[in-house]
Parts: C-alpha cells; sequence; structure tokens
C-alpha cells in the first residue's frame, strides 16, 4: 500500500487578520516555538488581500480570523479554494455560530487566540496532516451541530437577520453587560447600544433582554 505523502517542512502559512499587531505577534511567536517548522510566506488584513495572498504564495495552511473587512473568513474560503490550503481558524470568538458557520464554510480547526505558540505550532502541524484542530469546549459545539444538540439551521437564519454590530450588541447583552458597559465595550454610545438592542428583540420577536438571554443560552451562543 502507497503512504500517503507528508507535508514538506517548513510549513508555508499565510496569516490573515485585521490587526497588524496581532499578526506581527503571531509572526514572532511562530518564529520562535515553530522554527524550522513553519515558514510565515504572507500576511493579508481583509478578504481581497487574503484571496491574493492564498492565490501567490500557495500556502498549505491560512490562519484565518472569522471576522474580517470584506466579508469576512467564510468569504475568503469561498473565494479562494484551493485543493493544497487547508484553513484553521483563529479567532477571539468562541461564539457556537462562528465555530458551526466557519467549520461548515470549509476550515479544518478552530482554535482561540487564548493559545499560546507552542500549541499554535502544534496545531497548524495537525492540520497540515490532515487532521482536524480545534480548542476542547469549541469540540464541543461542533459534535453537538453533528448530534442535532444544536439547531445549525434555525441559529443561521436568526442569525442573518441582525447586522454583525447588532450580534456583537446581543451576545454582550445577553451574558449580562449593562447598556453603558456594552457600549465602553463597543466604543459606541449607550443610545446607540439602545437602537442596536430594540433592532434585534425586534428582529428575533423578544420583548426583554432576559428572553434574550434564554434565546441565546438555548443556541450556545454565550
Amino acid at each position: 500500500m502507497t503512504e500517503t505523502a507528508r507535508p514538506v517542512r517548513p510549513v508555508r502559512v499565510v496569516i490573515v487578520d485585521d490587526h497588524a499587531m496581532f499578526r506581527a505577534g503571531v509572526r514572532a511567536e511562530l518564529a520562535g516555538a515553530g522554527a524550522g517548522e513553519v515558514d510565515v510566506v504572507a500576511e493579508a488584513a481583509d478578504v481581497a488581500e487574503a484571496v491574493a495572498a492564498i492565490r501567490e504564495h500557495q500556502p498549505l495552511v491560512v490562519l484565518l480570523d472569522v471576522h474580517l473587512p470584506g466579508g469576512g473568513g467564510v468569504e475568503v474560503m469561498r473565494q479562494a479554494p484551493s485543493p493544497q490550503a487547508r484553513y484553521l481558524a483563529l479567532s477571539v470568538s468562541d461564539a457556537a455560530e462562528d465555530v458551526i458557520g466557519t467549520i461548515r464554510g470549509g476550515a479544518r480547526g478552530y482554535v482561540t487566540k487564548t493559545i499560546t505558540g507552542p500549541e499554535l505550532v502544534d496545531a497548524i502541524a495537525r492540520v497540515a496532516d490532515g487532521d482536524a484542530v480545534f480548542s476542547p469546549r469549541l469540540a464541543g459545539f461542533v459534535l453537538d451541530a453533528f448530534a442535532g444538540s444544536i439547531d445549525v439551521a434555525a441559529v443561521d437564519e436568526d442569525l442573518d437577520r441582525l447586522t454583525e454590530r447588532e450580534r456583537e450588541v446581543m451576545r454582550l447583552i445577553a451574558r449580562g453587560y449593562a447598556y453603558k458597559e456594552v457600549a465602553r465595550e463597543l466604543f459606541i454610545s449607550v443610545k446607540t447600544v439602545e437602537t442596536h438592542m430594540s433592532s434585534t428583540l425586534r428582529k428575533l420577536q423578544l420583548s426583554s433582554r432576559h428572553e434574550l438571554t434564554r434565546w441565546a443560552s438555548d443556541r450556545r451562543l454565550l
């Protein structure tokens, strides 16, 4: 039997994130912990840059943020299909809809930005070898989705009604943040938070923040 060829080391990687300082930090971590194992060949800050970088540099692994200017990580995967590139989401978000949506979009794994340098190098190597990699809590979302514990279709349909900002406000309010805390967290006014909250409740046909918290909890969005 012929063995499947293992990826050549170092693994060629493109980092996609809209924060330059974060990209620099990841590059530095990989240069230290992944010396000889990982070669960062390009960086990108939005969807258009990411698609161009992937097409030009033909990486084996793309470290992909979920929320990006120009359409998000799923849009990158849609526009840059490649028989070679494997996508590993690296995001601050640990929300179920982001995890499930990104995996459905084609990612081979999903880890959060609390990951250490050595752990990230290991995750890249495993994805490059064809494995699926998830932070422990996030793996539960994927298993629950396949088991039917999370109604993915319902989650997608409901969330599609909300704008990106309304989703951010919804999640913080559902987690118990006061309006002033949400405003401070998102760098918007309290009045804007109230407007987004009112719109969210109307679109989801809910009447109070208590119903919103229960709605979000039932869908594993907290």
